[in-house]
């Protein structure tokens, strides 16, 4: 296990079936970090939602940044968590 390992949060919307990129998400996840992260959670939530955070730290919003994130970025975001980085 990683020396700080993630909390990864993702917010949703159920209503707009965003759960498609969201378990994407999950996966491409747990594959690249099968034992760095703490846990992933899923919230489901509505108005059109899609946040990721990291550590309580907000790395993407659809509300701020528009679209859903690639998965590069957010393991980006998580391998800088994991080494003490963001």
């Amino acid at each position: 296990m990683a020396d700080n390992p993630a909390k990864v949060s993702i917010t949703y919307c159920a209503h707009c079936g965003y759960e498609g990129e969201t378990l994407g998400l999950v996966r491409a996840l747990m594959y690249e970090f099968p034992n760095d992260l703490t846990s992933i959670e899923i919230v489901p939530w509505d108005d059109g939602a899609f946040e990721v955070s990291i550590g309580g730290r907000l790395v993407h919003s659809m509300y701020r940044d528009g679209g859903f994130p690639e998965h590069e970025t957010i393991k980006e975001a998580v391998r800088a968590h994991i080494a003490g980085e963001a």
